[in-house]
């Protein structure tokens, strides 16, 4: 995979966080990504769900902000260190995004810190996600 194809793609995924376009996201999911939660056991499959999931995440942190990006040798994978706010709760934390030839994440991996804002984000995303789940067929 080459350097370009996954720079290329970061920079959309920090175009559609700035400007809150989510059909930039639904170009960039592919078909078969992995969402790795922080909060539960077993990943998310699938775009739709993933697409739902990073949609209201991005609804639900306030003040969010990147700081930086860390590459892979094999620029298949980016890290993004970021920080945010969840219901007066601080947090910091990373996304570990896989990408394909094509650009498209494969696999996005949440890391979060402290134990208080991953927290608050469990409960506001929980609640969001139990609608999600009863709304499908």
């Amino acid at each position: 995979m080459a350097i370009e194809t996954t720079r290329k793609a970061v920079q959309l995924w920090h175009q559609m966080i700035k400007t809150g376009n989510l059909s930039i996201l639904s170009d960039l999911l592919s078909e078969e990504v992995v969402f790795r939660s922080p909060v539960a056991y077993k990943p998310y499959e699938g775009k739709q769900v993933v697409f739902f999931i990073l949609s209201n995440v991005i609804q639900v942190f306030q003040d969010f902000a990147y700081h930086r990006e860390f590459y892979t040798d094999d620029s298949e994978s980016v890290v993004l260190e970021f920080s945010a706010n969840v219901s007066g709760k601080s947090l910091k934390g990373i996304d570990m995004i896989r990408f394909n030839d094509q650009g498209e994440i494969t696999d996005f991996e949440v890391m979060i810190r402290p134990m208080s804002g991953l927290a608050a984000l469990a409960e506001q995303m929980g609640a969001r996600l139990a609608k999600y789940q009863t709304a499908q067929p």
